[in-house]
């Protein structure tokens, strides 16, 4: 008797463990032309106690017949790795930190040594690509590790059970970072720089975390309006470039998507479901019944 009891009990843990996960993100439901879709706003780390995802995301899922992600980024890393030496590595032969004004070099190779970056191991990485290093630096301070992203962890529930689609592709992504102008990544490079050194940059980085683990609606609406009026370098880089320029199209291919399939499940960065051009407010404009669940 003691096995099946022993079994009971550990059956109803599970279940109190699942009801009891942690609404974290953003969740959305989109409804329109009499399809349903579930609109869920994601972050690129996580940490184990991420899972499992709250009941309702996980039911979702469950019933999706398709997943959709910014990227599959595990569906075919050759083709990652491609993208970012294409788009995010200076050509040989190319003077890249050489051709920098000398005064300018040793500065940004000072500020590097001072965060524990080798600048020549380094030295062949294009300033946008080392800025995204560098954001993952940070992310690793406070304990957030990339694979355990909940955009991966996702796909991995997702796999052979449905289809998974991607709204953009490693090197459309690679390749808008890379159409800045080389003045303005060594900008954004110099300002990243100077915000990890004063503490802004890991301070952010938390109250982001911070948010997204609540779902704290008030705190992210707070950071989306920051984002909104930061004119420094890296705030047009975040609101022009991450943001603007990709919610558009974005909000395009969910309503498609809507349109083509029943109960379909869309998980996207949760930066892109904030603020008055988030992909939310997208859909609206163009007709679709958008309810925020959390």
């Amino acid at each position: 008797m003691r096995r099946p009891i022993i079994g009971v009990f550990l059956g109803l843990f599970l279940m109190a463990c699942q009801a009891l996960a942690a609404e974290r993100g953003a969740l959305f439901k989109v409804s329109g032309q009499d399809h349903t879709l579930y609109l869920y706003g994601t972050i690129h780390a996580g940490k184990p106690d991420y899972y499992p995802l709250e009941p309702r995301i996980g039911k979702a899922l469950a019933a999706a017949p398709v997943l959709a992600l910014e990227v599959d980024v595990a569906s075919d890393p050759a083709a990652v790795q491609a993208a970012f030496t294409k788009y995010g590595l200076f050509p040989a032969g190319s003077a890249a930190y050489a051709g920098l004004a000398a005064e300018r070099r040793q500065r940004l190779e000072a500020a590097l040594k001072q965060q524990g970056v080798d600048p020549a191991a380094v030295g062949q990485l294009k300033p946008w690509m080392l800025v995204m290093m560098l954001a993952l630096v940070d992310m690793a301070k406070l304990g957030y590790d990339p694979a355990l992203g909940v955009d991966l962890h996702l796909a991995g529930l997702a796999r052979g059970k449905a289809r998974i689609s991607e709204l953009e592709s490693v090197q459309v992504q690679a390749a808008l970072l890379d159409r800045m102008p080389i003045e303005t990544q060594w900008a954004l490079l110099e300002e990243t720089l100077e915000h990890i050194a004063s503490g802004r940059a890991l301070r952010e980085t938390r109250e982001l975390f911070a948010a997204y683990e609540q779902a704290d609606r008030k705190a992210l609406e707070g950071i989306a309006e920051r984002i909104e009026g930061d004119d420094s370098v890296s705030g047009k880089f975040m609101r022009e470039v991450m943001l603007a320029e990709r919610n558009g199209p974005m909000a395009d291919k969910v309503a498609t998507l809507l349109a083509r399939e029943n109960n379909a499940v869309v998980a996207v960065g949760l930066m892109h479901l904030l603020g008055k051009e988030g992909v939310p407010e997208l859909l609206r404009k163009r007709g679709l019944t958008v309810e925020r669940l959390y």
